[in-house]
Protein backbone atom coordinates (compact mmCIF):
# COMPACT_ATOMS: atom_id res chain seq x y z
CA UNK A 1 0.00 0.00 0.00
CA UNK A 2 2.67 2.47 1.07
CA UNK A 3 6.23 1.89 -0.13
CA UNK A 4 7.75 5.38 -0.11
CA UNK A 5 8.81 7.78 2.64
CA UNK A 6 6.27 10.48 3.50
CA UNK A 7 7.87 13.21 1.36
CA UNK A 8 7.72 11.03 -1.77
CA UNK A 9 3.98 10.31 -1.48
CA UNK A 10 1.46 12.21 -3.59
CA UNK A 11 -2.32 12.36 -3.55
CA UNK A 12 -3.69 10.26 -6.38
CA UNK A 13 -1.07 7.48 -6.23
CA UNK A 14 -2.90 4.16 -6.80
CA UNK A 15 -2.21 0.49 -6.41
CA UNK A 16 -4.22 -2.65 -7.15
CA UNK A 17 -3.39 -5.99 -5.54
CA UNK A 18 -3.33 -9.57 -6.65
CA UNK A 19 -6.41 -11.68 -5.85
CA UNK A 20 -6.94 -13.98 -2.88
CA UNK A 21 -9.71 -16.53 -2.41
CA UNK A 22 -11.31 -16.71 1.03
CA UNK A 23 -11.54 -20.31 2.23
CA UNK A 24 -13.44 -22.31 4.80
CA UNK A 25 -10.16 -22.64 6.70
CA UNK A 26 -9.81 -18.85 6.85
CA UNK A 27 -13.28 -18.49 8.39
CA UNK A 28 -12.84 -21.28 10.95
CA UNK A 29 -9.36 -20.09 11.95
CA UNK A 30 -10.70 -16.55 12.37
CA UNK A 31 -13.54 -17.90 14.56
CA UNK A 32 -10.92 -19.65 16.70
CA UNK A 33 -8.60 -16.64 16.87
CA UNK A 34 -11.26 -14.04 17.71
CA UNK A 35 -13.90 -16.11 19.49
CA UNK A 36 -16.45 -14.78 16.98
CA UNK A 37 -18.62 -17.87 16.57
CA UNK A 38 -21.67 -15.86 15.50
CA UNK A 39 -23.85 -18.41 13.76
CA UNK A 40 -24.07 -16.46 10.49
CA UNK A 41 -20.36 -17.35 10.12
CA UNK A 42 -20.16 -20.76 11.75
CA UNK A 43 -23.51 -22.59 11.44
CA UNK A 44 -24.59 -23.53 7.91
CA UNK A 45 -28.09 -24.62 9.02
CA UNK A 46 -28.72 -21.36 10.85
CA UNK A 47 -27.32 -19.32 7.95
CA UNK A 48 -29.68 -21.01 5.46
CA UNK A 49 -32.58 -19.23 7.19
CA UNK A 50 -30.80 -15.86 7.48
CA UNK A 51 -30.78 -12.96 4.99
CA UNK A 52 -28.09 -14.27 2.63
CA UNK A 53 -29.12 -17.97 2.67
CA UNK A 54 -25.61 -19.14 3.50
CA UNK A 55 -22.69 -18.40 5.79
CA UNK A 56 -20.85 -15.14 5.25
CA UNK A 57 -17.26 -14.19 5.99
CA UNK A 58 -16.69 -12.05 9.09
CA UNK A 59 -16.41 -8.36 8.18
CA UNK A 60 -13.30 -7.99 10.30
CA UNK A 61 -11.69 -10.85 8.38
CA UNK A 62 -12.59 -9.19 5.06
CA UNK A 63 -11.01 -5.96 6.32
CA UNK A 64 -7.89 -7.82 7.49
CA UNK A 65 -7.45 -9.61 4.17
CA UNK A 66 -8.12 -6.56 1.99
CA UNK A 67 -5.70 -4.26 3.81
CA UNK A 68 -2.99 -6.95 3.78
CA UNK A 69 -3.30 -7.63 0.03
CA UNK A 70 -1.33 -4.45 -0.67
CA UNK A 71 2.07 -4.91 0.97
CA UNK A 72 3.63 -2.33 3.26
CA UNK A 73 7.28 -1.41 3.29
CA UNK A 74 8.40 -1.87 6.93
CA UNK A 75 11.23 0.63 6.37
CA UNK A 76 8.70 3.46 5.89
CA UNK A 77 5.54 2.42 7.77
CA UNK A 78 5.82 3.22 11.48
CA UNK A 79 2.32 2.23 12.62
CA UNK A 80 -1.33 1.71 11.74
CA UNK A 81 -2.91 5.06 12.63
CA UNK A 82 -6.61 4.33 12.24
CA UNK A 83 -9.55 3.71 9.98
CA UNK A 84 -12.56 5.89 9.22
CA UNK A 85 -15.80 5.30 7.37
CA UNK A 86 -15.43 1.51 7.28
CA UNK A 87 -18.40 0.04 5.38
CA UNK A 88 -19.33 -3.41 4.15
CA UNK A 89 -21.35 -2.95 0.98
CA UNK A 90 -22.01 -6.59 0.06
CA UNK A 91 -21.45 -9.87 1.86
CA UNK A 92 -18.29 -11.85 1.18
CA UNK A 93 -18.97 -15.56 0.84
CA UNK A 94 -16.65 -18.50 1.38
CA UNK A 95 -15.04 -19.09 -2.01
CA UNK A 96 -15.13 -15.44 -3.11
CA UNK A 97 -11.90 -13.96 -4.41
CA UNK A 98 -10.96 -10.52 -3.10
CA UNK A 99 -8.78 -7.78 -4.57
CA UNK A 100 -7.73 -4.50 -3.00
CA UNK A 101 -7.39 -1.09 -4.54
CA UNK A 102 -5.81 1.86 -2.76
CA UNK A 103 -5.50 5.55 -3.60
CA UNK A 104 -3.66 8.13 -1.51
CA UNK A 105 -6.26 10.81 -0.72
CA UNK A 106 -4.59 12.81 2.05
CA UNK A 107 -1.21 13.66 3.50
CA UNK A 108 -0.78 15.37 6.87
CA UNK A 109 2.67 16.41 8.05
CA UNK A 110 3.24 15.60 11.72
CA UNK A 111 6.50 17.50 12.09
CA UNK A 112 9.99 16.09 12.61
CA UNK A 113 10.01 12.44 11.65
CA UNK A 114 6.50 11.46 10.54
CA UNK A 115 3.41 12.19 8.53
CA UNK A 116 0.00 10.55 8.26
CA UNK A 117 -1.00 9.13 4.87
CA UNK A 118 -4.71 8.50 4.27
CA UNK A 119 -5.73 6.09 1.53
CA UNK A 120 -9.14 5.19 0.18
CA UNK A 121 -9.10 1.41 0.43
CA UNK A 122 -11.63 -0.61 -1.55
CA UNK A 123 -12.11 -4.37 -1.53
CA UNK A 124 -13.92 -5.95 -4.43
CA UNK A 125 -14.83 -9.50 -5.44
CA UNK A 126 -14.63 -11.60 -8.62
CA UNK A 127 -17.95 -10.07 -9.77
CA UNK A 128 -16.28 -6.61 -9.51
CA UNK A 129 -18.67 -5.72 -6.69
CA UNK A 130 -17.36 -3.44 -3.94
CA UNK A 131 -17.60 -5.46 -0.73
CA UNK A 132 -15.74 -3.08 1.59
CA UNK A 133 -14.44 0.47 1.67
CA UNK A 134 -12.74 2.74 4.19
CA UNK A 135 -10.23 5.49 4.74
CA UNK A 136 -7.10 3.75 5.96
CA UNK A 137 -4.47 5.79 7.82
CA UNK A 138 -0.81 5.01 8.40
CA UNK A 139 1.93 6.84 10.28
CA UNK A 140 4.76 7.11 7.74
CA UNK A 141 8.44 7.85 8.34
CA UNK A 142 10.03 10.73 6.48
CA UNK A 143 13.22 8.71 6.05
CA UNK A 144 13.65 4.98 5.65
CA UNK A 145 14.53 2.98 8.74
CA UNK A 146 17.64 1.13 7.64
CA UNK A 147 17.84 -2.26 9.29
CA UNK A 148 21.21 -3.91 9.07
CA UNK A 149 21.71 -7.64 9.50
CA UNK A 150 23.44 -8.72 12.71
CA UNK A 151 27.21 -8.98 12.64
CA UNK A 152 28.87 -12.41 12.93
CA UNK A 153 29.78 -11.57 16.54
CA UNK A 154 26.09 -11.03 17.34
CA UNK A 155 25.16 -14.42 15.86
CA UNK A 156 28.03 -16.30 17.54
CA UNK A 157 29.71 -16.71 14.17
CA UNK A 158 26.82 -18.78 12.74
CA UNK A 159 26.14 -18.03 9.08
CA UNK A 160 23.69 -19.64 6.72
Amino acid sequence: MIDKPFGELEAGQRKTSRGRTVTETDVVNFCMLTGNWLEIHSNAEFAKRAMFGQRIVQGTLVFSIVNALLPFDPEVVEAFYGVDELRFHKPTLIGDTLWAQSEVIGLEDRGGRFGVATSRLIGFNQRRETVMSCQFKLLIRKTRLAVEPPSPAETNGVTS
